[in-house]
């Protein structure tokens, strides 16, 4: 089958939907999203292990333009965010528009048509002027990297592919990794385990999670008052964006790490135990986690914290690096995504062919996160620099699709061949981001983490405040922009008059003779 569309979007999660809504409500209706899953949900359908969960406040971890009075608690579970998606997508009337079960395995830039040309996995295949890739940093799944793990004959498992139905109560349980999963998943299993072994690399900073339920008077008010979720994600949002403080300026994180330190004094009294579990490097450096449950956990009887690395893994047990062999019967991998490295979502080739992991071999960069030299009528949702560790990405999405929608309606308004962000403007950004990084807790404080690359640098997260970044993509600047035109057909020459009527630029436009 083939697809052929103005605009075609990848992903439907948060991002991939939040685009398909926001192009509806301003009018344009010619897009197709693709969708690998036979579902909508993103992250939220694809992981949906024991425990899994959200680590910012549902009312802030939701679109401003849907805000759900029903939220169970304050921290919602994974299956209420996945429905909260789907009702999104039902009630802004995006199903007729999706595509399921269509992987894309590559996408080209044709330059003589000025077309994004893609390929699905099963054969089918699809051509649009724009492609939007809302697929986000969590997407490729990462096993560790350990010797005969291939060779173990147990159950098999990773976070984000859960097996549904698997049966692990009173089994011997191995989790490797202490990361946001670990935390959610540790809980649950040491409550069915007959033994379950934690095997940590590194302990991760803990903060408490009061995550109490919505009492139906506190649901109903938000249900009778707009002003009352308004107000609600207001304060949740001013209380998010002080964290950030701590980020940008790594000494002020040391009073968040007496309150850190405090809570795992009281919840772990076992002193080998606390010592194992006391992180060496700065609050925040690495992912700040969020659990009342977790350190309750690692005291039972029937859990065991491992900290001497894992040799090897043989058909029914763990070999640590101290001789010790530990019989299991399930190995849970909670190892997290390959983020930082070799993140393009599938083969994206742009100008020239070159192939996106190539041209970000030293680093994934684009112009705000959003836009990439030599990727034309492209956008990128949760591209480079858009993470964050200390609020809802959700609030980046969304800047980042009005800051697209703009640069959409750019081309579609004036007939545009091609929208290409500038080389020395996205250059420019990225050296700008990478000094700001340089000043922050996840270039001095002392870890090793996802957050960078093997070289160091840190292509993942956001260096400020998200008022920043939402300030930054408010206008699309076309002058940052290198706009190619067709030919020239007489429609498309009455939008460009129509345009030059309201005054504005036309310096940075070139013709096809130009190009």
């Amino acid at each position: 089958m083939h697809f052929k569309t103005e605009i075609g979007i990848v992903g439907t999660g948060f991002a991939g939907l939040g685009m398909a809504i926001r192009l509806k409500q301003a009018g344009i209706h010619d897009f197709i999203v693709l969708e690998k899953g036979d579902d909508v949900g993103g992250t939220w359908r694809e992981n949906f292990y024991p425990g899994a969960a959200c680590d910012v406040e549902s009312h802030l971890y939701s679109f401003s333009f849907a805000p759900n009075p029903n939220w169970s608690r304050v921290w919602a579970p994974q299956e209420e965010i996945l429905q909260y998606l789907r009702d999104c997508a039902e009630k802004f009337g995006i199903m007729p528009h999706i595509k399921f079960n269509s992987a894309i395995v590559e996408g080209r830039w044709d330059e003589a048509a000025g077309l994004w040309r893609g390929k699905t996995e099963h054969g089918d295949s699809f051509e649009s002027r724009i492609v939007v890739t809302g697929c986000g940093a969590f997407n490729k799944p990462v096993l560790p990297n350990i010797p005969g793990i291939d060779g173990f004959q147990g159950e098999l498992l990773h976070t984000a592919k859960w097996k549904r139905g698997v049966e692990l109560e009173g089994k011997r349980i191995a989790v490797i990794g202490t990361g946001a999963s670990a935390i959610q998943v540790v809980p649950e299993l040491a409550k069915i385990a007959s033994k379950m072994t934690l095997f940590q690399r590194t302990p991760a900073w803990i903060m408490p999670k009061p995550n109490h339920a919505y009492k139906p008077a506190q649901q109903a008010r938000f249900k009778n008052s707009a002003l009352a979720m308004k107000l609600e994600r207001a304060k949740l949002y001013a209380q998010h964006e002080l964290f950030a403080a701590g980020f940008i300026t790594p000494a002020l994180m040391k009073q968040g790490e007496k309150f850190a330190n405090s809570y795992r004094n009281k919840k772990v009294k076992d002193p080998v135990l606390r010592e194992k579990l006391t992180p060496s490097y700065t609050l925040g450096c690495k992912r700040v986690l969020m659990s009342s449950d977790y350190y309750p956990a690692l005291c039972q009887d029937n859990v065991e914290v491992v900290t001497e690395g894992i040799k090897e893994i043989r058909a029914h047990s763990v070999i640590t690096r101290d001789g010790r062999e530990h019989e299991v019967d399930a190995l849970v991998c909670a190892t997290g995504f390959q983020v930082s490295e070799n993140v393009a979502p599938f083969a994206i080739h742009g100008r020239d062919g070159v192939e996106l992991n190539d041209a970000w071999t030293a680093g994934a960069e684009a112009f705000k996160g959003t836009t990439v030299k030599g990727y034309p009528n492209s956008f990128i949702l949760l591209g480079p620099n858009t993470g964050l560790g200390h609020s809802s990405v959700i609030l980046m999405i969304e800047a980042q699709i009005e800051y697209a929608l703009q640069g959409i309606q750019l081309v579609l308004a004036e007939g545009l061949k091609a929208l290409e962000v500038r080389a020395q403007v996205q250059d420019k950004y990225n050296v700008w981001v990478q000094k700001r990084l340089a000043r922050t807790v996840w270039q001095r404080g002392g870890c090793v983490s996802y957050y960078a690359t093997a070289s160091g640098k840190i292509t993942t997260l956001w260096p400020g405040f998200t008022f920043e970044f939402m300030a930054q993509l408010r206008k699309f600047d076309r002058d940052d922009y290198v706009l190619t035109k067709h030919g020239g057909s007489s429609k498309r020459r009455g939008a460009l008059q129509l345009v030059r009527s309201l005054g504005r630029r036309r310096s940075n436009v070139t013709s096809d003779a130009a190009e």
